[in-house]
């Protein structure tokens, strides 16, 4: 029996200690405190917290098995000894027992994503919950509040938040000055239909379809003929806010974890979604003419990619809602992630990821141990927005699309790029908490 299935074994059992009494007696035996223990009292409160905290985690965009952990250990600080819990992407199952019998519930995640400000505040009360003593009812309270709050700014900030993260990513993938003003253009008409389809659900669901498509025929039969710019040059930074990075390394850790069911479903679902862009993409090129293959250009500058970093920072804090006093520490982070990305692709191109995200956690926990820095997940997410294009190379599509000879190549060396991030996070995620870990047996002996 695997060591999960032995404390899930031990915990039924201490969950029944009324029928494990019985079975003593018949065996002729009087149980003693080393038998079974008494589910303590715990707080009315508790279980339903754990529920909604579990959903909102998971709608952070977090691994299922970051939000085992964090219910365990809230659960844990209020006095539940016996928890049980069952998280997938889609929902939540907490069990706990307690003096007066076992309580269950469960949460379905809304799949709703949450801008930044709001994992912020979420994350900032789960630190909270497991350090400190807060009443469960304020608990419950603040995050229906955090579920409530609206982004930041407003619909047009929002959306010129988005052309400002196209340029930024443009700078870093293809720094051409002559773009720039349509990198901005597309960013923006991008960003509108974002904001259109949080609030049509019916183009929701189109929505990354639709705009590859409209992009596409724009890059083919507007830019094209104006700039002569191959199309695949101008398509790829409007279209980044798309790609489903973070799900596709999510799914690696997961599956790296063990964690079988949760990371296969979100792979699934993350290669989905790039087929949608594909498929966008395919459409438009059917109706509008060739996509001619694009080829590395040089960069003019050197320091473009760099300021090309600072703006994704700023467009960032515009569109996905960072935290207030955030963006310094935010800054910090994309540019330790970039040059580490940049350090690991002079010694091979596959270890640029790699490299990346093993030096994005430790930075971010350094970060958030700042007096005034933000929880390290606010700074993470937008470091994976930097690595994961750079990583994936979506140019890629260009031979895809025109059905040439390195397509499969262009395949593998996203998927080696997305586990390649995936492992570079699990090692920085180790050596972070061994070095605390560390730390405190430092200043505490």
């Amino acid at each position: 029996m695997t060591g999960a299935g032995n404390r899930r074994w031990r915990d039924g059992l201490r969950g029944a200690p009324a029928t494990f009494r019985r079975i003593l007696h018949a065996l002729g035996r009087d149980p003693g405190p080393e038998d079974v223990a008494e589910p303590p009292d715990v707080p009315p409160d508790l279980v339903p917290l754990l529920r909604a905290l579990g959903r909102d985690l998971l709608d952070s965009g977090q691994s299922v098995t970051d939000v085992e952990e964090a219910l365990e250990a809230v659960a844990q600080r209020y006095g539940a000894t016996t928890v049980g819990t069952l998280v997938l992407p889609t929902g939540v199952f907490v069990r706990v027992s307690t003096a007066g019998g076992t309580l269950t519930d469960f949460a379905a995640a809304a799949g709703s994503g949450l801008n930044l400000d709001q994992i912020g505040a979420i994350y900032t009360l789960v630190r909270r919950l497991r350090t400190t003593d807060v009443p469960l009812a304020d608990a419950r309270s603040e995050l229906r509040a955090i579920r409530a709050r609206p982004p930041r700014f407003g619909a047009v900030v929002t959306i010129l938040g988005h052309g400002l993260l196209t340029v930024g990513f443009g700078l870093v993938l293809n720094p051409t000055a002559h773009l720039l003003p349509v990198y901005l253009v597309l960013g923006i008409f991008v960003g509108a239909l974002r904001w259109l389809g949080s609030r049509w659900p019916t183009l929701g669901t189109a929505l990354p379809v639709v705009a590859a498509f409209l992009v596409t025929v724009v890059a083919i039969d507007v830019v094209q003929p104006w700039l002569g710019d191959e199309p695949l040059s101008v398509l790829v930074p409007p279209l980044v806010s798309f790609l489903p990075g973070a799900v596709l390394t999510v799914a690696a850790i997961e599956l790296t974890g063990n964690q079988i069911v949760a990371g296969a479903s979100r792979l699934v679902y993350g290669v989905a979604q790039l087929l949608l862009l594909v498929f966008g993409v395919i459409a438009g090129a059917a109706v509008a003419g060739r996509l001619d293959a694009a080829t590395a250009q040089p960069t003019p500058v050197w320091w473009a990619p760099w300021l090309g970093v600072l703006v994704v920072g700023v467009g960032q804090m515009y569109f996905a809602s960072t935290p207030r006093g955030s963006l310094p520490w935010v800054w910090v982070v994309l540019l330790g992630a970039y040059a580490a990305q940049l350090l690991g692709a002079l010694a091979a191109d596959p270890l640029a990821g790699f490299v990346g995200a093993l030096a994005v956690v430790p930075l971010a926990a350094l970060v958030e141990r700042t007096r005034t820095g933000p929880p390290a997940v606010v700074t993470t997410l937008p470091a994976f927005w930097l690595l994961v294009p750079g990583a994936l190379s979506l140019l890629g599509l260009s031979d895809l699309v025109s059905g040439g000879a390195e397509a499969a190549q262009e395949l593998a060396n996203a998927a080696v790029a997305v586990f390649g991030i995936a492992l570079g996070t699990l090692v920085g995620s180790g050596v972070t908490r061994d070095a605390s870990r560390v730390t405190r047996t430092l200043f505490t002996s």
